[in-house]
């Protein structure tokens, strides 16, 4: 059997929408999808959560509500072991979409670093 490799042209930008959507399959594109939307979800309740502290924090300042830190920390240990689920979960799911799961699985994780 005679193998030649691959030619790619040179100068082909592999992240272009071009490229990606003619040469990556279904289930990579699920996966991407879907952890750009985990990231930016995250994001936002990293920024709703931040604020409702910052709240929390300055109701204690003017003697409204009072805030002990091991409670402080019990809440922040419950939403990170609550995210760390969720994200096992996505990924979980995604395993499912094609018979090996890796390339659904692959784009999840392409897709949240670009999230």
């Amino acid at each position: 059997m005679n193998e030649t490799p691959i030619q790619t042209p040179t100068g082909t930008d592999l992240f272009s929408s071009d490229f990606l959507l003619g040469n990556v399959g279904a289930s990579f594109l699920i996966g991407a999808a879907v952890g750009y939307f985990a990231k930016k979800m995250l994001k936002v309740a990293l920024f709703i959560g931040g604020a409702a502290i910052v709240l929390m924090f300055v109701g204690e300042y003017y003697n409204i509500i009072d805030i002990s830190d091991v409670q402080l920390q019990s809440a922040a240990d419950t939403v990170a072991k609550g995210a760390k689920e969720s994200g096992g979960f996505l990924v979980d799911r995604l395993t499912r979409i094609t018979s090996k799961g890796v390339s659904a699985v692959g784009g999840f994780f392409v897709g949240f670093k670009f999230g």
